[in-house]
């Protein structure tokens, strides 16, 4: 007995070793691939104060001759690019927040109330998911025409203030919400819109807060449908005045990865706010895989 007590004793450490040594080689993993999803931003910073030519000098160098911050008001004042990043913010946050405010009820409506046809409509409103942007963006733009808003705000931001991804997201967890709630709020006299705004919102807010982050980049990072609907600069958005940079009047390459930093930062800012809400979000709200 002795004997065989001993023997399974390096066993028993091997095992515990090993589950020892998984911990670290994951880490080791997730920071090599941490890194590697960070090399085109960091690249991206230490070129933002390098001169122009510095940028593509060969063999490559992470850091220039010397720290060329000027390329940061240069890039300011090269264009009226403080007016682009005014225009997207204006155009982010009220896209946002009607796409919050219609998903909600939407979602609402799919998930809390019983009507003919509901799962039906909701699988063909799923099914506008599958319709690329490029297919829509002509029909889209004759119809903005038509009401005379080429080139405004208006047209900027709703045309896509109604996705079908934002219903899905929050009906998933409206879902998860305990009927229990929702008939103790109607026996107190709680209607449609009280039950929604008092009770379900404020329990869902990780999912609206997963919504508001992937919508706000969205319009952030909007490139072909500001390039068709806007040819003024009082319009003019973020990622068109990035490739105004490159243009007839030469390549400005040291302002243009200073300026592509500068409008970066609003989006990384948002999300190391709400990093909390969007970790609690994206795994009760069915998107973590589960």
């Amino acid at each position: 007995m002795a004997l065989d007590a001993h023997r399974s004793a390096p066993v028993i450490a091997t095992g515990a070793g090993r589950k020892k040594r998984r911990p670290v080689v994951s880490q080791l993993l997730l920071t090599v691939v941490t890194l590697l999803f960070l090399a085109p931003l960091i690249w991206m910073v230490l070129s933002s104060l390098k001169s122009s030519g510095e940028i593509f000098q060969t063999p490559p160098k992470l850091f220039g001759s010397s720290l060329e911050w000027r390329n940061y008001p240069d890039a300011l004042n090269y264009l009226p690019f403080v007016r682009f990043l005014l225009n997207t913010l204006f155009v982010s946050l009220a896209g946002t927040l009607i796409v919050l405010v219609t998903s909600g009820m939407s979602a609402y409506a799919f998930a809390r109330l019983k009507f003919r046809g509901r799962e039906q409509i909701f699988l063909v409103y799923l099914g506008t998911l599958m319709v690329p942007q490029e297919v829509v963006v002509i029909p889209m733009f004759l119809l903005m025409r038509y009401f005379g808003w080429v080139n405004s705000f208006q047209a900027l931001i709703l045309p896509w203030a109604f996705t079908a991804f934002g219903t899905f997201l929050l009906r998933q967890f409206f879902l998860t919400v305990p009927n229990e709630l929702e008939e103790s709020a109607r026996i107190d006299g709680a209607g449609h819109w009280r039950i929604l705004t008092r009770i379900i919102a404020p329990i869902a807010a990780p999912a609206f807060a997963v919504l508001a982050v992937f919508t706000f980049i969205s319009y952030w990072n909007s490139f072909l449908w500001p390039l068709i609907i806007t040819n003024d600069t009082s319009t003019t958005t973020v990622s068109l005045g990035l490739n105004l940079f490159l243009g007839q009047n030469g390549q400005e390459w040291g302002l243009l990865m200073a300026a592509a930093t500068v409008s970066m930062a609003p989006t990384a800012l948002l999300v190391l706010v709400l990093q909390r809400y969007l970790v609690a979000g994206i795994a009760l709200s069915g998107l973590g895989g589960r």
